[in-house]
Order: C-alpha cells, then structure tokens, then sequence
C-alpha cells in the first residue's frame, strides 16, 4: 500500500524551554528509525503551513491570533499556561503540524498514497477552541477531520486517539458535528482528568467513545479493550475516513504514562486500524504524532506502527 509521511524542519525550530518532555529531539529519533531502508517506500512529503481558513473551522479568531500574533522575541519564551510555552518558532511550527494533517487528508481523497503518518509537533490533540493547553496549541487532527467535512464532502469520518492522555481539545471541538465518531482509550485519573464514561454519546450528532482504563493496565487489557469497543463502533459506523491521534505514550517506558504497551502493540495497532480502513475507507487512514516523551523508545514504536500500515 502507498504510504506518505510528512515533516518539516520548522517543526525542529520549536522550543517549549529547557528540559520540555516536548522537544524537538523527538522528531530526530522518529527521523533515525525512518532512515532504515525497510521505509524507502514511503512519499516523502514535506508539510505546508495550514490555512487559517481551515484554523478557523476548529479555533476562535482570538486563540488564532494568541498564537500567530503574538510570537516572542528569539531566545523569549511566552507561556500559555502551565504546560505549554510558545517560542519564536512556534507559530510556523503550529501551521506546518495543522497543515500536514490537511494535507495528508487532501492527498488520500485524491488517490495519491492510501495512508499518511505526520511526523509534526507540536502534538494537538489536548487544544480546545479557544484554548492552548497541553503541549498543545491547534487542534491538528480535528481540524483535518473538518477540513475533510468541508472540502471533501464526507458523510462519516473517524477519529481514534490511543494516545495514554485523553484527547479533551479533538472531543470538544468535533463533539457537534454530524457526521464524526471520536474515540479515545486512555489512562484515568490522568491528566487531563477528562474522558470518563459520562461523557460518551450514542445518540449525537458526534458519537463519543471513552475508554478509561487505570495506571498499570496491561497491554493485554489494553487490545481487548480496543477491539471489543473502537474496533467494533468502527465496523458498525463504516467511516468513509480514518483519522489517528497516534501518541506513543503509553509504551511501558515512557515518563508521562503508566500503561504497558511496547512495539509489537503498536504494530498490532497499525494491523488493525489499516484493516478497517481497508473494509470500510478505501484504505484511507491518516495518523498525527501526539506523545511520546521516551526517545529511546519513540522511534522504535513508531517506526512499528507505520510498518503495518505500509504492510496493509
């Protein structure tokens, strides 16, 4: 199967201070396990800045204009609040992660590659309409969702977030859109402290899936949970497009999680997400990088992940 994968240098350029979990060597480990030539097939793709059209279909035009406006001086740092620090790059950074998700989705409609992974930070999936949090400052994967409502004319689009902290900035921008299913399985209590059962939705216009599971789940656990819910809504939704949050954070190593995940469950991951895309999407999956903070591990679960869906 055709794959893509999407970078920019500006996403290097980004520095959220000193000893940030999310730093810019991230992308350097995912970068090293890439390089081996098992993934010489992939597109490589680099990202454009997002329009701010498209910012908009997900973001007030005050969040907006925090981040694009109010860049600080080289070598300054702005923070938005406890977690997450704007630099000077930021800005063209937050456009190309943005940018490389709705493109990524432009370029599966058209039939150019089946799948994408966007190897962009900052991650997205913990900012709200009109609110950076968590590392966080666009919404990355919501706004792709929407882009592809808008411009691609989707009737049912899927978004699935296995990162270990619960994707609240992707559910409450989507949570009023027709036509969106959004799933995600993560540790609880866990920062944010959202994602419980009460707040799913059945009968909405999105369907909300919430899968909190305790610190210390094994990976076993954690796959039954995954298929006997998000694999099973996904076969009864049949979405037409599959959109990832894909965070590697809940590998047994890393600093910001407790769960038990290694390789192999990422690979299982890529397996069976590619599979429903296959029977459902025309094969049209597309993932962004969310967490991840390990880099010894990072690349390796990545690189796992992206190999099963080159398989699918």
């Amino acid at each position: 199967m055709k794959s893509a994968l999407y970078s920019h240098s500006d996403c290097d350029l980004h520095a959220a201070a000193a000893r940030h979990p999310e730093a810019p060597e991230r992308l350097t480990a995912i970068a090293d396990a890439l390089s081996d030539p098992r993934f010489d097939s992939l597109i490589r793709k680099e990202a454009p800045l997002a329009d701010r059209m498209d910012l908009q279909l997900a973001h007030t035009n005050r969040l907006i204009g925090t981040i694009l406006d109010n860049a600080p001086a080289e070598g300054a740092y702005v923070r938005l609040d406890a977690d997450t620090v704007m630099s000077f790059a930021t800005p063209r950074a937050a456009l190309r992660a943005a940018g490389a998700a709705c493109a990524a989705v432009d370029g599966v409609m058209a039939g150019a590659f089946q799948s994408a992974f966007c190897a962009m930070r900052p991650p997205g999936h913990h900012a709200e309409p009109d609110r950076a949090m968590g590392f966080c400052f666009f919404s990355n994967i919501a706004i792709a969702a929407l882009q592809a409502r808008q411009h691609h004319g989707l009737d049912r689009i899927a978004v699935v977030d296995f990162d270990v902290h619960h994707g609240n900035g992707t559910q409450e921008v989507l949570r009023r859109t027709e036509g969106m299913y959004f799933a995600s399985i993560h540790q609880h209590p866990h920062y944010p402290g959202t994602g419980t059962g009460t707040e799913n939705i059945t009968g909405g216009p999105c369907r909300i899936r919430n899968i909190p599971l305790a610190g210390g789940t094994s990976a076993k656990a954690w796959r039954q949970s995954f298929a006997q819910t998000i694999l099973e809504d996904l076969d009864q939704f049949e979405p037409e497009l599959i959109l990832v949050s894909a965070g590697f954070d809940a590998h047994r190593d890393d600093p910001l999680g407790a769960f038990n995940l290694v390789e192999d469950d990422y690979h299982w991951l890529g397996e069976q997400l590619s599979g429903v895309a296959k029977a459902h999407a025309s094969s049209r999956l597309v993932s962004a990088l969310e967490g991840g903070y390990n880099l010894e591990v990072l690349g390796t679960s990545v690189a796992a992940y992206i190999e099963a869906i080159m398989a699918g």
